[in-house]
């Protein structure tokens, strides 16, 4: 998975990091039983978390927070990450 770099609004300056992942029908409950957990849980209609979503983390490290989406696109996904 790429990683991205946050930019302060004021500087444009780069700092810390994210990535950008997409989560498919297949996969959709189990992200969102043990990723999400059960506070997030929507229902049994799995089609409610596939999408991409945004996470900071650092690259090797854990993530630092939930993860935030789902997006429709990729795009979508990146540009809500740099208005954090």
């Amino acid at each position: 998975m790429p990683y991205h770099r946050f930019k302060s609004e004021d500087t444009g300056e780069a700092y810390g990091s994210f990535e950008v992942f997409h989560i498919q029908e297949p996969d959709a409950p189990d992200f969102a039983r043990n990723v999400l957990g059960e506070g997030h849980w929507l229902g049994d209609d799995h089609a409610d978390y596939v999408g991409f979503y945004w996470q900071a983390c650092f690259p090797g490290c854990m993530p630092d927070g939930d993860p935030n989406g789902p997006f429709k696109t990729y795009e979508d996904a990146h540009g809500d990450a740099l208005e954090q």
